[in-house]
């Protein structure tokens, strides 16, 4: 199952050289840490790991974190976790690849999983002039999209950005 795009792939290497890419995770750290105590997490998959700032934000820290992102490759492939997290993520998957990428979510999401996604444009740009958000989609569209795959615990929106926690379905 395809996640991504060879091209796309190299865009996104050039874009992780950026110190300032790939930074949302630290600012909802407090969020995850609050669900691995509720929910008493053994384990958590970064989907979109990134730089693993999460990994590195989050005071509750895990045995069994994965991290994942194809521009990382030496991360592996996804593994499932109880708790699976993808920050700012899901607007930048290449929009005729996004239902292979959830189906993998749903995959690896054992139990629980936290998605945050931007709704409007980014500020970074591709290298071939495309914003960075290559899916900017209203809320309502993202929760039709999401509940195929997950039961929407809570949503919630704060600026441009939805908050969403999840249960898997089976």
């Amino acid at each position: 199952m395809e996640l991504i795009s060879q091209d796309y792939l190299e865009q996104q290497k050039l874009l992780h050289k950026n110190q300032n890419y790939g930074v949302a995770s630290k600012q909802v750290a407090y969020l995850v840490d609050d669900l691995i105590l509720k929910f008493q997490i053994k384990s958590l998959c970064d989907y979109g790991a990134g730089k693993q700032l999460l990994r590195k934000s989050i005071k509750q820290q895990l045995e069994n974190y994965y991290p994942y992102d194809p521009a990382f490759p030496e991360y592996g492939e996804p593994t499932e976790a109880d708790l699976v997290c993808c920050i700012d993520v899901l607007e930048h998957i290449e929009p005729e690849l996004l239902d292979n990428v959830l189906d993998d979510l749903k995959r690896v999401t054992k139990h629980k999983a936290f998605f945050t996604i931007h709704t409007g444009k980014a500020a970074k740009i591709l290298a071939d002039g495309r914003n960075a958000h290559l899916i900017q989609k209203p809320i309502l569209w993202w929760q039709d999209k999401i509940k195929q795959k997950f039961v929407i615990d809570s949503l919630h929106q704060k600026e441009m950005t939805v908050f969403m926690y999840l249960s898997a379905i089976k």
